[in-house]
């Protein structure tokens, strides 16, 4: 029993930390899942371990969320494929695009892709909602401490494609929608990195009025006015620079600092984001434009070429 999915990456129109709201679109950078299952009757007696995983490339990082995602998504729907829960391990391997601990969503894409792959692995991806199996992975985020929100707009972005908008409090998935045809992203991403999980929560809710503002223009479709308004808020709470913001300005529909940083995302047309894209290029770290994604979190075909797990 072996699946594979493939997830993007995501860049913030609203940050939930201040209010529990938070939106959020998707990007063309993936993370590919692939999970090998099998049954063994040791497991259900723990004699083993139950599921292993391994991140290409990063030997020594923590694989907590992706074997929680494995194992929660055996433990919800393995019955629903007729096999016993307790009997059902396997491995999982994740390879990405999307940088760690850069702000860009990489937790909530790899959490997606791992609980499609198992879904696939299983042979009841499409018979799962995609809602429900991407809730499934903010719990185990959750559960493995990598998320201090449970992320829910990320991930619903990763999932879904297009742009969410989410209430993250009850993992409620209030509006979505795609951006216009002709506008793409540009991120700027600096060597440094931030992990979500060390944000100071308490520093976030202090910009709680210009949250409510952000989330009104979100819920207005003024998604550029509202990660502009977004980024400088957070900018100043988490003690980031403005000046890759005021660079982009006004050239760009809106600019962000992505997540908790450190790394900013601006929208807008080609000619416009190449621009902003030389003035970006002058500082320490990487430019780069990407498609926006509407397609979200998919079962990849396993006959391509991935190599073992």
């Amino acid at each position: 029993m072996d699946g594979r999915a493939v997830a993007p990456a995501a860049g913030t129109v609203l940050n939930a930390l201040a209010t529990g709201t938070g939106s959020a679109f998707a990007i063309d950078l993936e993370t590919t899942a692939t999970v090998e299952l099998e049954q063994h009757e040791k497991l259900a007696e723990h004699e083993i371990d139950t599921v292993d995983g391994h991140i290409v490339g990063h030997p020594d990082a923590d694989t907590d969320l992706i074997e929680r995602c494995v194992e929660l998504t055996i433990a919800a729907f393995a019955a629903d494929a007729g096999l016993d829960p307790e009997t059902v391990g396997g491995r999982v391997r994740t390879e990405s695009e999307v940088p760690l601990a850069a702000g860009l969503k990489s937790s909530s894409a790899a959490a997606n892709a791992t609980v499609l792959a198992t879904l696939d692995a299983l042979g009841v991806a499409d018979a799962v909602d995609r809602i429900d199996a991407c809730r499934l992975g903010v719990r185990a985020a959750r559960e493995a401490g990598v998320t201090a929100t449970g992320a829910f707009d990320d991930a619903s972005a990763s999932m879904l494609g297009g742009v969410t908008i989410t209430d993250n409090t009850g993992d409620e998935l209030l509006a979505r929608e795609a951006f216009d045809d002709d506008l793409q992203a540009l991120v700027y991403t600096p060597p440094e990195q931030a992990f979500s999980a060390d944000a100071d929560i308490d520093a976030c809710k202090r910009v709680a009025p210009m949250a409510r503002l952000v989330e009104e223009l979100a819920l207005d479709g003024r998604y550029g006015e509202a990660m502009t308004v977004n980024g400088f808020a957070f900018c100043g709470v988490l003690e980031f620079p403005t000046g890759p913001m005021v660079e982009a300005l006004p050239d760009v529909k809106g600019v962000s600092l992505s997540g908790t940083g450190p790394s900013y995302v601006a929208i807008g047309e080609q000619e416009s984001l190449e621009a902003v894209r030389e003035r970006w290029d002058d500082r320490d770290g990487t430019t780069r434009i990407l498609q926006l994604r509407t397609d979200g979190t998919r079962v990849q075909d396993r006959s391509r070429e991935g190599g073992e797990i």
